[in-house]
């Protein structure tokens, strides 16, 4: 029985009205058994048996009240009678406003819910995400993956947040633990040695919890995918020495897209559309220019800036509260909401300003300034909180860096997608020029909308027919999954982007690549062209159109086949 457990609080609450109970019981059995009863004359008589004076008690002390039996009662046993009923009311109600004040209780509330999660997660029988955290970033996740028909579990510390998450509309239900994602109970709760568990995502806005989580699954689960958020470069040294290998720091990843974005815009654009929502039409803005930035905020977010712009050659200077410690930049105390703070940093003649605080009011107040004072410039700003986004997007900054989304999105692409960053890293030292004629190819076959993103894998469980195929020894190449299943001569609405095989990635796979069990398969284009893959993979009458022209006959008159083609080699063989 664990000590957090429903039914051990029930027993720890309950423990002194039971043994009152108890007691009240045996000295009033006892009193019966002790004291002289009467006889029908009136006459002393021997006192009750145990038997009867237990049975006595028991319907008295129930206020059944079935009389004086098995005889009337002499005078002595009336007395102690009287003392028993008020005994045992008083020790009953006691009993009973314990049990009241015990649904009230909220350890009590709280073990009963985690009981609750606990079955609820044991009963999943399909594959699930452990999502730890569910503020602005897990909500995001948790709302992708619903939408995914992915299912998920949650924990988070926050009640509150949790009572927000009921009221989403999710297609499925998500089982969710109020508590602390950083301790081992509450993990194995949630499903960590769940045959089914696929993942597990830390997400909290705390990092030595992040660290837990990821001790946790590196010790108990090594082989479980784990995406763990970081803020802080020595926790993330301390992930990585447990062997995590996806951490997801927001301000170092949008410090060097800026830098990727100034040295290699169509990489960047690249990057930007392949993982945007899909659907969404991306505006078009200009690109951040090459020369003399100002960082307002030298945080942490600050110094991941400083130190890309720096790699990237730009002139910097900064501008925070506090006493700078940074040789080799211009240095400027104060706030950046201040025009003689920003004159005296050289707004007039900078080209970028970055707002870094964590504070959104005052990015805005910054932006507005620097604006009045320097129309041209670009903007970048740091939203901290989702709630003011439409504050943000009415100022019309260049770029937006919300670490929320970021780490939301980098998930997310992890998780359903763990080639997509590889093929992003990859793409980057192809060079612009690259990106810029592969972003125009897509466009021309896609369309202006951000595609979807999705990886196949050629094995039992998603591509049934064509593992099939290949264990035959059928050759199945690429493009069969890249044409249309009711007209072989039209193409589907996707690109193959990568293909990994053995460790190895190949970029732009050619479509008459032969495809072998094991391979994984990168693609980009239209949620209708995925379910349309999806079909080609499972099938194996529609992979056989599409890789012949012809419809397969059934399973029959291919056993007989394949029995009719054997005879003549066996018939030459004996007149050899």
């Amino acid at each position: 029985m664990h000590p957090g457990s429903a039914f051990f609080i029930v027993l720890r609450r309950m423990r002194a009205p039971l043994i009152l109970l108890i007691v009240v019981y045996a000295v009033s059995i006892l009193g019966l058994t002790l004291i002289p009863g009467a006889d029908a004359e009136g006459k002393p008589a021997p006192p009750m048996s145990f038997l009867h004076a237990f049975y006595f008690v028991s319907y008295t002390a129930t206020t059944i009240g079935f009389g004086e039996i098995p005889q009337a009662f002499s005078e002595a046993q009336r007395m102690w009678v009287t003392a028993i009923i008020y005994a045992t009311v008083i020790v009953w109600t006691y009993a009973i406003l314990t049990i009241l004040a015990l649904f009230s209780d909220r350890a009590f509330q709280q073990a009963l819910s985690a009981g609750r999660f606990k079955r609820r997660v044991q009963r999943l029988a399909e594959p699930f995400y452990i999502v730890c955290g569910c503020g602005e970033t897990g909500g995001r996740v948790l709302a992708a993956l619903d939408k995914m028909d992915a299912r998920a579990v949650a924990i988070d510390l926050d009640e509150n947040r949790l009572a927000e998450l009921e009221l989403e509309d999710f297609r499925s239900e998500t089982p969710a633990l109020a508590g602390d994602a950083a301790q081992t109970q509450n993990l194995f709760a949630a499903g960590l040695m769940h045959r089914f568990c696929r993942g597990i995502l830390a997400l909290t806005n705390d990092d030595q919890a992040n660290l837990a989580i990821a001790a946790h699954a590196r010790l108990l689960r090594p082989q479980l995918p784990a995406i763990l958020r970081v803020e802080h470069d020595a926790i993330a040294q301390r992930m990585t020495a447990f062997g995590a290998t996806q951490t997801i720091n927001p301000f170092a990843n949008f410090a060097r897209l800026l830098a990727l974005a100034i040295h290699a815009p169509a990489l960047y654009r690249l990057h930007d559309w392949l993982t945007g929502t899909p659907g969404t039409i991306l505006v078009a803005t200009r690109d951040p220019p090459a020369g003399r930035w100002i960082v307002c905020g030298y945080g942490r977010f600050g110094h991941s800036l400083v130190a890309e712009l720096q790699r990237e050659g730009m002139e910097i200077a900064l501008i925070d509260q506090h006493p700078l410690e940074a040789p080799g930049f211009t240095a400027v105390v104060g706030s950046g909401v201040e025009p003689e703070v920003l004159t005296a940093a050289g707004v007039a003649s900078a080209d970028g300003l970055v707002a870094a605080t964590d504070d959104d009011l005052t990015n805005l107040s910054i932006a507005v300034a620097a604006r009045a004072l320097n129309p041209g410039l670009f903007i970048v700003l740091r939203q901290n909180q989702q709630s003011r986004a439409e504050l943000f997007a009415a100022l019309q900054p260049e770029m937006i860096m919300a670490p929320a989304e970021i780490v939301a999105h980098a998930a997310l692409a992890r998780l359903t997608t763990p080639l997509l960053p590889d093929f992003l890293r990859a793409a980057e030292a192809r060079g612009d020029d690259w990106a810029w004629a592969l972003q125009s190819r897509l466009r021309m076959e896609l369309g202006s909308a951000v595609p979807l993103c999705w990886q196949l894998s050629i094995d039992d469980n998603v591509a049934t027919a064509i593992v099939t195929l290949i264990a035959e020894g059928r050759e199945v190449v690429l493009s069969a999954l890249l044409r249309n299943p009711s007209d072989r001569s039209q193409r589907l609405s996707c690109v193959a982007l990568a293909l990994r095989r053995d460790e190895a990635d190949m970029l732009m796979p050619e479509a008459d690549t032969s495809l072998m069990i094991g391979d994984q398969i990168l693609f980009v284009g239209t949620a209708a062209a995925r379910a349309e893959q999806e079909l080609i993979a499972r099938n194996r009458n529609v992979l056989h159109y599409l890789l012949t022209g012809r419809e397969e006959t059934g399973w029959l008159w291919r056993a007989m086949t394949r029995k009719w083609s054997k005879q003549p080699v066996e018939h030459l063989g004996q007149q050899q």
